[in-house]
């Protein structure tokens, strides 16, 4: 074997073990993705109970109720509304008409059990892909402040 046929194989091996570390850490990794989807995409995918996602929109009027902990809330998107239901203290900033993004699973009866809820922090921000969904469905204007 020349001097440059090892080389070769050498390269070739390395780019071997390369390509299976990435396999093996993306395989490792899809378990802890977590997909954003807006209520309207969760209506029509027909998504699978107990699957984590993460839903966002704004936070429909006259929805909030809470007893103690728990909070029972819809997120609408302008197109569809989804029942959340929340155990724990909700952020100082969560309130009606605001964004939220929540994430959890989806259970059987079609309400959302989310373990995490994040409210904006601030008149000009909202997670960029609450903001898309939002604008897909027309209820999203630039510089309209909630």
């Amino acid at each position: 074997m020349s001097r440059r046929q090892r080389r070769l194989v050498l390269i070739g091996l390395c780019l071997a073990v390369l390509a299976l570390a990435a396999a093996l850490a993306l395989s490792a990794l899809r378990d802890t993705i977590v997909f954003f989807h807006s209520p309207t995409e969760v209506a029509a995918k027909k998504i699978e109970p107990g699957t984590r996602i993460r839903i966002g929109g704004l936070v429909k009027e006259g929805t909030l109720k809470r007893d103690g902990l728990e909070a029972r809330f819809e997120v609408a998107d302008g197109g569809a509304s989804l029942p959340v239901v929340y155990s724990g203290v909700l952020p100082d900033l969560f309130r009606e008409g605001q964004g939220v993004v929540a994430e959890g699973a989806l259970q059987a009866g079609g309400t959302f059990r989310a373990d995490n809820v994040l409210a904006k922090h601030d008149e000009n921000y909202m997670p960029r892909e609450v903001v898309d969904a939002l604008k897909k469905q027309g209820v999203w204007q630039e510089g309209k402040k909630k």
